[in-house]
């Protein structure tokens, strides 16, 4: 039996320490408003809810999300935390949760611990770079909600960047801006295994609080 745990250990080391397949922004100059920005939005309080208005919205969410993710994240309470963590970071930084979800698919595979040949960490395989361009020496990116923060807030950078062109802000992303593959894969991710239509229930109150 301890024979049987070792080796699991050891296989369980061995996965977190693949390097991932992708993660390498490329270091630029940012404005003084831009890095403010930037650094203002790091620093807002944590909240441990999704951007939902409805809790029955947020549950269905949160439910189906889930049962998506299940095969990749087996413990549920990680998997709801890093679900609920992941709503709230990408909603505040005007990032389709969705899309993320695809982003981290690619990215690491959803791995923790994930790091990429060129240092990149993360569930969404963040530089170093962005610490100390807009963080502190404290920010941990393999800490959760540190490495969402910075990963949602680096993809919404790229897209006002790219003026709302995705497939470019995704190459900036990933540091292949101008190759098609990356982007591709992220957004097949995202259509194919995170895309998410809301109850009928639930539109018609999203209608109703629009009018």
């Amino acid at each position: 039996m301890h024979k049987t745990k070792h080796i699991g250990l050891l296989l369980a080391a061995l996965l977190l320490s693949l390097p991932a397949h992708a993660g390498g922004q490329r270091e630029e100059a940012l404005s003084a408003n831009v890095r403010a920005s930037l650094q203002r939005g790091l620093a807002d309080t944590p909240i441990t809810r999704t951007a939902f208005t409805h809790a029955a919205d947020e549950n269905a969410w949160l439910k189906e999300m889930s049962r998506r993710l299940a095969k990749r994240m087996p413990d549920e309470a990680e998997r709801l935390e890093f679900l609920t963590t992941l709503h709230w970071e990408a909603s505040r930084a005007g990032v389709d949760p969705q899309l993320l979800l695809g982003l981290i698919q690619v990215e690491s595979g959803f791995r923790k611990y994930a790091v990429s040949p060129v240092g990149a960490r993360g569930y969404t395989q963040v530089m170093p770079f962005w610490v100390k361009a807009i963080g502190n020496p404290d920010h941990n990116l393999f800490q959760l909600r540190t490495n969402l923060r910075y990963g949602a807030l680096i993809l919404r950078h790229y897209i006002d960047i790219e003026r709302g062109d995705l497939y470019r802000a995704l190459g900036r992303f990933n540091g292949s801006l101008g190759r098609p593959e990356y982007p591709n894969l992220v957004v097949g991710a995202w259509k194919r295994h995170w895309d998410y239509v809301p109850s009928t229930r639930s539109a018609e109150r999203s209608t109703a609080s629009r009018s």
